[in-house]
């Protein structure tokens, strides 16, 4: 039975490997991004995959699991009209149409509790599916 009552759950913990993980992106150009996952047993937010800095976007968007939602972290390099190469870091709230209500609800719940821990997050939105997260729409946002 799921119950409402006030000490219901305002989100999972977060691992402190996820943050460790998050400032070798942010910090040191490790990873090409982080795909993280709540582990309910442990209630936390954890690291289930990354990708090195070779790594490019379609890597990215296929290691999203196709029906379960998860939190990802992706670090994009750019050229401004300036000619300039810059970064941005961009959260995803990856939350399929076809996931399970209750993997939505917690996601949606633990989600502001999460991006708390990582600073320095540039963008940040939700993707229901593959087209709202095309690599174009990253590049809009960027720039």
């Amino acid at each position: 039975m799921f119950s409402r009552g006030t000490n219901a759950p305002s989100g999972m913990g977060v691992a402190d490997h996820s943050k460790s993980t998050y400032l070798e992106l942010q910090r040191k150009k490790v990873f090409r991004y982080v795909i993280f996952k709540i582990d309910e047993k442990k209630k936390e937010v954890v690291v289930e995959k990354t990708g090195g800095p070779s790594e490019n976007y379609d890597d990215f968007t296929a290691s999203l699991p196709e029906n379960d939602c998860r939190y990802a972290v992706y670090d994009f390099d750019f050229v401004t009209s300036e000619n300039c190469q810059k970064s941005k870091i961009f959260f995803i709230a990856w939350s399929p149409s076809v996931s399970r209500i209750r993997a939505k609800m917690l996601y949606a719940t633990s989600k502001e509790r999460f991006i708390r821990e990582l600073e320095g997050i540039h963008y940040e939105f939700q993707a229901t599916d593959p087209t709202e997260m095309d690599l174009e729409v990253i590049r809009e946002r960027a720039s």
